[in-house]
């Protein structure tokens, strides 16, 4: 199960050698194209569980950062519409006189 969701989005999972710990399996990997994204566990269904949450993880931090990057001051607005003032940002124009 936790494989095909990593195949959907076209991301390889390599796992480590299974180590042994007080006789218990410790399973352990990362993604192949974001090796810092790294996890471990008792059994597979775990080390894939932590494999998906720190995914998530990254991803809800990349959209963060492509939103910020997205949003314009009010004069770079401007800029992009020749110095022009759309009537229905007359705010801009308080900003100006202050």
């Amino acid at each position: 199960m936790y494989e095909e969701i990593f195949q959907e989005l076209h991301l390889s999972v390599i796992e480590l050698p299974i180590e042994w710990a007080a006789e218990i399996p410790v399973y352990s990997g990362y993604l192949k194209e974001l090796p810092f994204i790294t996890g471990e566990g008792h059994s597979k269904k775990e080390l894939y569980r932590q494999l998906i949450q720190q995914y998530q993880t990254y991803r809800a931090e990349q959209e963060e950062e492509e939103d910020e990057e997205t949003l314009l001051s009010a004069k770079d607005f401007l800029r992009y519409y020749d110095g022009e003032t759309p009537d229905d940002f007359s705010w801009f124009k308080e900003e100006e006189n202050e």
